[in-house]
């Protein structure tokens, strides 16, 4: 596998640039990334490897905040996962020079981990939130941003940390466990305004408490999807992952979610599309679709 490229993409988004950054590749199963479509539809728009696997990136996203600082939105797999693990996923995240993907993006974007203030995950799902964290030359796992707060949502906190035999593999607490130790994770409720202009979004149905990401400037919006549509190919609102705990709570936090983006015409971000980084959605006669 080719890991995605470029490493970064720049937009203009009101007063502010915001930078759409690759965190890595990775390749999962067609067949659970999209549930119950068939697969000659979903083919048609990512083709299947010979073990039926498609392409995927990690895709995170940095603000450039006026008065918050840069602001990161999810954070990849981190570097702290073996090769068995990495074998098993398809995951393509490192550059040479750089720990991980993430860090070489962020470097060409012009910052350095330490610039990071805010940190901000979507939930708490190992290739969301694995670079939270990273481990260090002694092998200790430290956080990877050192002079940041890492936001997230308390009930996904505490989804993450009651697991069952059907979630306990998405979720680690080496991606999490040195960040309440250094003091710099703070626990959050939706709907409330984290930094100026940015706010979660309750989009549950991938997990119960999954968040996406509203950005407002200067008149213009944008919305950080995560999960709740994790490729261009998911926006009909039946594309639905297999992953998801939920999929008729997904249906109904897209119908409701790209209902606003659609009359607010608002730039939406793609975590897991291998190509597109950035959309619009509109209704059309035959639903909801990515617009040209």
């Amino acid at each position: 596998m080719t890991a995605p490229t470029p490493l970064y993409e720049q937009r203009r988004l009101g007063d502010w640039t915001i930078h759409a950054l690759q965190a890595g590749g990775q390749q999962l199963d067609g067949g659970a990334m999209f549930g119950v479509v068939p697969k000659p539809l979903w083919e048609k728009r990512i083709p299947a490897d010979a073990r039926n696997r498609i392409p995927l990136g990690m895709r995170c996203l940095l603000v450039e905040h006026p008065t918050a600082g840069p602001v990161l939105i999810d954070t990849g797999l981190g570097n702290k996962e073996d090769q068995k693990f990495l074998g098993i996923y398809g995951i393509e995240n490192t550059v040479p020079g750089h720990r991980t993907m993430l860090e070489a993006a962020l470097a060409a974007a012009g910052y350095a981990p330490e610039d990071v203030q805010v940190v901000i995950n979507t939930h708490l799902h190992f290739d969301h939130a694995g670079g939270n964290t990273a481990r260090d030359a002694s092998g200790a796992i430290v956080p990877s941003f050192p002079n940041a707060r890492y936001l997230v949502h308390a009930g996904e906190m505490h989804y993450a940390t009651h697991t069952n035999e059907r979630t306990a593999a998405s979720y680690f607490p080496r991606n999490w466990d040195a960040l309440a130790a250094s003091g710099q994770l703070e626990l959050v409720q939706h709907d409330v305004e984290l930094v100026p202009g940015i706010r979660m979004r309750h989009t549950p149905g991938h997990t119960p408490w999954h968040q996406s990401i509203v950005l407002e400037s200067a008149g213009e919006t944008a919305v950080f999807l995560g999960d709740v549509c994790p490729t261009a190919a998911h926006v009909p609102l039946p594309w639905i992952m297999g992953y998801d705990v939920e999929p008729l709570v997904t249906l109904e936090s897209k119908r409701a979610l790209w209902r606003d983006v659609s009359r607010l015409s608002s730039l939406v971000i793609f975590e897991h599309d291998a190509v597109v980084a950035f959309g619009k959605i509109g209704e059309t006669e035959k639903g909801f679709a990515l617009l040209p």
